[in-house]
């Protein structure tokens, strides 16, 4: 059943669609802005595609944009789902099934992260080099489908080592400075606390946030190589004396765009074949 869904979505998409995408774009908290930048664009809202989940949270548009950006034929997420919306993992995930099964080899996966790391800043855009998964749960749970991938998957390359190279050179060409660290993916909704936080960075995190971790377990099952930036959108709790909202998430990002923008169209302009 899984598989029929992840086929008739895809149709769907498909037959609405001339080209075939090859690089998969996750915009996430305040990030969206990147798919107005695609051009010769098919948008499809999620609420038309059969099986997908609907988009709940402010700042995410809920629908896909497919069509051309530096070259690239790419297929965006404006916006994603969450765990903590009440979705499971297979929902939270069916759009990188579905992403795959229309031909995606690359996966851009963004967020906006809490930063906790003390040498960051707000505004400061993170190459995610690894994640600690702290949801307790994973969308690979359950039977395995041999055709969708492994029953044991290797995570020791999540995100892969020459993207990550890449970015660097991007970063270096544009003049900008970006940061790179780990990346806590916990269920949220509610943001830590800061006891919370100082475990989190005893335990290794630089950045922590309510998503990505299970795309990119998805992506990595399903043989897509990931590229994960962060933009860190306000430092975690305990670390400035102030409380945490989502309009300081959305504030931030937009103060970032430009830079956010110019990094990854660069990185996609000279994205290796």
């Amino acid at each position: 059943m899984y598989q029929l869904n992840i086929k008739e979505a895809s149709d769907f998409i498909t037959s609405k669609i001339k080209q075939q995408p090859s690089v998969g774009l996750i915009l996430g908290s305040g990030l969206g802005v990147l798919a107005d930048e695609i051009e010769q664009e098919t948008t499809i809202p999620y609420t038309d595609i059969p099986h997908f989940p609907e988009s709940t949270v402010s700042g995410h548009k809920g629908q896909l944009v497919i069509g051309e950006l530096e070259g690239r034929q790419v297929i965006a997420m404006q916006g994603r789902f969450h765990y903590y919306e009440g979705y499971d993992m297979k929902q939270v995930t069916f759009p990188v099934r579905v992403m795959k099964e229309l031909g995606v080899e690359t996966l851009f996966v963004t967020n906006a992260a809490g930063g906790i790391n003390e040498t960051f800043k707000p505004g400061n855009l993170m190459i995610i080099s690894d994640h600690i998964n702290n949801m307790g749960d994973s969308p690979l749970i359950g039977p395995n489908d041999e055709e969708l991938g492994p029953r044991f998957p290797d995570m020791s390359e999540a995100y892969d080592r020459d993207l990550i190279k890449h970015a660097h050179q991007s970063a270096e060409r544009l003049n900008l400075q970006v940061q790179q660290g780990v990346y806590v993916g916990n269920t949220g909704p509610a943001y830590e606390t800061g006891a919370e936080v100082r475990m989190l960075r005893t335990m290794g995190g630089d950045a922590v946030g309510m998503s990505t971790v299970p795309e990119v377990m998805v992506a990595n099952h399903a043989g897509i190589r990931v590229l994960g930036i962060s933009c860190i959108s306000n430092m975690a709790a305990g670390i400035l004396d102030q409380p945490l909202t989502h309009d300081e998430v959305i504030e931030t990002t937009a103060q970032v765009r430009e830079d956010f923008l110019g990094f990854v169209k660069d990185m996609l302009k000279t994205l290796p074949a």
